[in-house]
């Protein structure tokens, strides 16, 4: 019988009508998330300067009607087209990858993917295997959800409310 952690893996992809740069810096304004993504309720940056390969903060995400803060670290960084997050919680390995590219003027490719490698044993690997096709659909609304809200930030014109 194997033993080995499955890895839950989502990807998701969104086109929007504006700049890369623009969204780029969505994505990547950590102090600004709060106001963007509607599942993060706080963010609190605990490294100074710019976005790049070793920022850490910790964000407060609502899921399944309870909060939870992790801290994420950005392990790689080639701006303004592609940077990868991770974190560790109660044992399982996490990493969100954004790779963001200019497909015409004004409009931007968004690629997101998640994967999730839970604990090899204990009660965190049982309840990983047991909940993984209904965590693998919430993460995927999640990451569609998040998408769609970098997208109504970047496609809202000057003066919207």
């Amino acid at each position: 019988m194997d033993h080995t952690p499955q890895v839950t893996a989502v990807t998701a992809e969104r086109h929007i009508a504006a700049p890369r740069d623009r969204v780029w810096e969505a994505l990547t304004d950590l102090h600004g998330l709060p106001g963007t993504l509607s599942g993060v309720t706080r963010v609190e940056v605990l490294t100074e300067g710019p976005f790049q390969t070793g920022t850490r903060w910790r964000e407060t995400r609502r899921m399944f009607g309870k909060e939870a803060t992790e801290e994420l670290y950005v392990t790689a960084c080639q701006a303004p087209s592609r940077y990868v997050v991770e974190a560790d919680s109660r044992g399982t390995h996490y990493v969100s990858e954004f790779t963001v590219r200019e497909t015409a003027p004004g409009r931007t490719l968004v690629r997101s993917s998640f994967s999730a490698r839970p604990p090899s044993g204990g009660i965190g690997g049982l309840l990983a295997r047991l909940l993984g096709g209904i965590g693998r659909r919430a993460v995927a609304r999640a990451v569609e959800r998040d998408l769609a809200d970098v997208a109504a930030a970047c496609e809202r014109r000057p003066g919207d409310a």
